[in-house]
């Protein structure tokens, strides 16, 4: 986990504290007027320079699903289909998700990711694949090609060990999706892929024993977590019954707002880490990254939208001031030139404009989008 150099009086404040709806026009009247058509023409071209991006590309004529551009789009772009008008999906979002169940019905032809985290890179895809499926089916059903991805999903649970009950998760060291802490990321997703699936697949008695140890391992690991881990969790909870208790959810929802900033936002710098690690070499992490700069400090998209998606489904009402700052928050920091919302490289400075220096700027602009498009009804 990683921190930036503050000021004292910042470290001191610091120290002291439906995923998939039914397509609607984006819900704005809390907090004034936001650019839709701009989102959703951001998350378009990037998405698709991603499924062209040469070092995206396997085996098969496929690419791969990453955490921070590919799957943020395939739950956040449909939400924005009624403000354009647009009466099915885009032909980006098509492609994205025929790659998708492509890569689920080659599942035992197809390679990993990358061969030389083989066993993580399945896990990885099998959670982001069952994921986006489950999200993209009509309300009620399970398609074909979504049972299979679940039953890839199930068949790589870990069920045994410390990690019992998540997943085998690409760890490259990069925060906050493929790192040491990455497996509790991944098992929180895979369970807001199985709260978003019909209630009858839930009960089947199949997967009553995977679901039993997705519970175990969440609700064992989640007090050791960093908040933007938790905040994770809880918007899983929101769809998963009995994943946390009411005081456990309350909880998670305490310490988030303890760190909101005075301008609304959040920054990830300052919920991206905890102080579990006391290696000379991890403390120094709280300050800067690995390339020696200091990390942001400001709000930033990814970590406010996700937070404020959270607070939302959490059943925080629109009311409540705090989250009014995080929605007015994110509706004043929408580029105008582009339509997305910034975020920044816990990892290495990147240029904000580039290729892969937009990476978080795409999971923010996702993120940002499910905030701003929940509706007042609980």
């Amino acid at each position: 986990m990683r921190r930036t150099i503050q000021s004292v009086v910042v470290l001191a404040t610091f120290a002291g504290v439906s995923l998939f709806a039914a397509s609607r026009l984006p819900d704005t009247s809390a907090v004034g007027s936001w650019n839709a058509g701009a989102a959703a023409a951001y998350l378009d071209q990037r998405a698709s320079w991603w499924m062209s991006w040469s070092a995206a590309a396997r085996d098969h004529g496929t690419f791969c699903i990453s955490c921070h551009t590919a799957m943020p789009y395939a739950l956040s772009r449909p939400l924005l289909r009624s403000a354009l008008g647009e009466q099915s999906p885009s032909e980006t979002e098509r492609r994205l998700l025929g790659n998708v169940t492509k890569r689920v019905r080659l599942w035992k032809e197809s390679k990993p990711y990358y061969e030389n985290q083989a066993r993580q890179s399945r896990g990885t895809e099998a959670v982001l694949n069952a994921l986006i499926l489950a999200s993209s089916g009509a309300r009620g059903t399970l398609s074909d090609d979504a049972r299979a991805a679940f039953d890839n999903m199930w068949a790589l649970q870990e069920t045994s060990g410390p990690q019992k009950g998540a997943w085998p998760w690409i760890n490259f060291r990069n925060e906050p999706w493929e790192a040491d802490d990455s497996p509790f990321f991944g098992a929180s997703l895979a369970a807001v892929a199985a709260g978003t699936a019909p209630q009858s697949y839930r009960s089947g008695l199949q997967i009553r024993t995977n679901l039993q140890l997705l519970r175990e391992y969440l609700s064992r690991e989640y007090s050791k977590q960093a908040l933007i881990q938790q905040a994770v969790l809880l918007w899983a909870s929101t769809k998963l019954p009995d994943l946390l208790s009411a005081e456990q959810q309350q909880s998670i929802i305490g310490e988030v707002l303890k760190k909101q900033r005075d301008d609304g936002g959040w920054s990830l710098s300052s919920v991206a880490w905890t102080w579990r690690e006391t290696s000379l070499y991890s403390l120094a992490k709280l300050w800067v990254r690995s390339d020696a700069s200091p990390l942001e400090a400001k709000s930033d998209g990814y970590a406010t939208g996700l937070i404020a998606l959270a607070l939302e489904q959490a059943g925080l009402s629109r009311q409540d001031p705090q989250l009014q700052r995080a929605l007015a928050w994110l509706v004043r920091n929408q580029s105008k030139p582009d339509g997305r919302w910034s975020a920044y490289s816990l990892n290495r400075r990147h240029d904000g404009t580039s290729g892969t220096g937009l990476f978080m700027s795409d999971a923010a602009t996702a993120f940002a989008v499910l905030a701003l498009t929940q509706s007042h009804d609980r």
